[in-house]
């Protein structure tokens, strides 16, 4: 329970003494009544003339009045006591004597006057107090309301710090995320740069192996030999095509030549159909013969997630049909791919969502759109599943220069 101070209490806790300020106050009061009380008599004998000495009291109501309504109880009755011996000495009959020619109508006036001058104290007393109590609140309220405003400016101090500390880890997260999506970035570029160069040592190095050790092959045939012997040589440059023919096809997986010699249209075609004869799904392509050619770093994103989204279809799909779309409108690319399996759970979905939650694959599709300030969506229900992504062309016009040949 909060404890309100009186005024002179909250003066004395402030280490202000309030007795001379109140002993002043009730001077001035006691004063001021005594004041009124001779102003009255002396109003009155001004009055004489007209009034005579009729109704000797009507300038003491008026000191009365006043007393009561500005002074207190003890100025008041003061006033009264001071009005109604003024009146007795100089208006009553016989004037400037205590004595009385009618005592009992002067006695019955004087009472008269007195017992209502007790009810005008009272109700000046009643008046007075509800005017300092009135005081005493508009006051409190005005200081609850200065309070409030200060604690209104504290709080608004409080929440423009906090603004600006939000402001400046939200600059700081917002940097660490930018750097997070350059360092992905620029990992995404060196798995491609390294894929690149596997592909280019499997093709130069390996394959030039192969196909040296296939003509010293071909040059031992030549040569008579047992047929266990011719056998094995046989079996032998059997293997070495088979090895020849996987080390290509690991090489064009890795990097194809293709995208950087002729184009994305062009290397798709191949891998679709390389795809399809390896997984034994049914993949329909649908792109324009004269697609054209892109960005270098469009043309691998886009064939990095016909790559990823296949390869899903062939492992977790279970479906014996796929089908991707590509096409370029109004400066913007969209790629599509679909298939007729058994969809993706809720959950999954929701997981691949978030890029904290989705699977490498995934989210490496999503960083290499997302840094071509494209868009990747995923729908998916029982019927199958759908991933569509959009990126803007940005450098269209500049899209074959610079290319490196795998």
């Amino acid at each position: 329970m909060e404890i309100q101070a009186s005024p002179t209490n909250q003066q004395e806790w402030n280490g202000i003494d309030p007795t001379p300020v109140t002993r002043t106050v009730g001077v001035s009061r006691y004063g001021l009544a005594i004041l009124t009380a001779i102003l009255g008599l002396l109003l009155r004998a001004l009055l004489s003339p007209l009034l005579g000495t009729n109704n000797p009291y009507h300038t003491a109501w008026i000191a009365v009045v006043s007393a009561a309504w500005y002074c207190g109880v003890g100025p008041a009755i003061l006033a009264t006591l001071m009005s109604a011996v003024g009146v007795w000495y100089w208006f009553l009959s016989p004037g400037h004597s205590f004595a009385v020619t009618d005592p009992k109508a002067e006695i019955t006036g004087m009472a008269g006057f007195l017992i209502l001058s007790a009810v005008i104290i009272a109700l000046g007393e009643a008046h007075r107090r509800s005017e300092e109590r009135s005081e005493i609140e508009i006051r409190e309220r005005r200081q609850t309301e200065k309070r409030l405003r200060d604690r209104e400016r504290e709080l608004e101090s409080l929440r423009a710090a906090l603004a600006d500390r939000v402001q400046e880890r939200t600059a700081d997260l917002n940097a660490a995320i930018e750097g997070l999506r350059q360092l992905s970035a620029r990992l995404l570029q060196a798995q491609d740069d390294e894929r690149r160069r596997l592909a280019r040592e499997l093709h130069d190095s390996v394959g030039q192996l192969l196909a040296a050790l296939a003509m010293n092959i071909d040059t031992m045939r030549g040569t008579p030999l047992n047929p266990a012997a011719k056998a094995a040589l046989d079996e032998n440059a059997q293997l070495v095509e088979q090895i020849s023919t996987e080390i290509r096809t690991m090489s064009h997986l890795l990097h194809p030549p293709l995208l950087d010699e002729v184009g994305l249209a062009s290397a798709l075609r191949w891998y679709v159909d390389g795809f399809s004869n390896r997984s034994k799904i049914a993949v329909n392509l649908e792109i324009a013969g004269d697609f054209g050619r892109l960005p270098n770093d469009m043309e691998i994103a886009i064939f990095r997630m016909v790559q990823e989204c296949l390869t899903n279809v062939h492992r977790h799909s279970n479906s014996d049909t796929a089908a991707v779309r590509i096409a370029h409108r109004d400066t913007r690319v969209r790629v599509e791919i679909r298939d007729a399996g058994k969809g993706i759970p809720l959950e999954k979905q929701r997981a691949l969502s978030t890029s904290q939650q989705s699977g490498v694959g995934f989210r490496g599709m999503r960083e290499r759109i997302k840094q071509l300030g494209g868009s990747l969506e995923l729908e998916s229900d029982q019927h199958g599943t759908i991933v569509k992504a959009s990126m803007p062309i940005s450098k269209f016009p500049e899209a074959s220069r610079g290319r490196e040949v795998a």
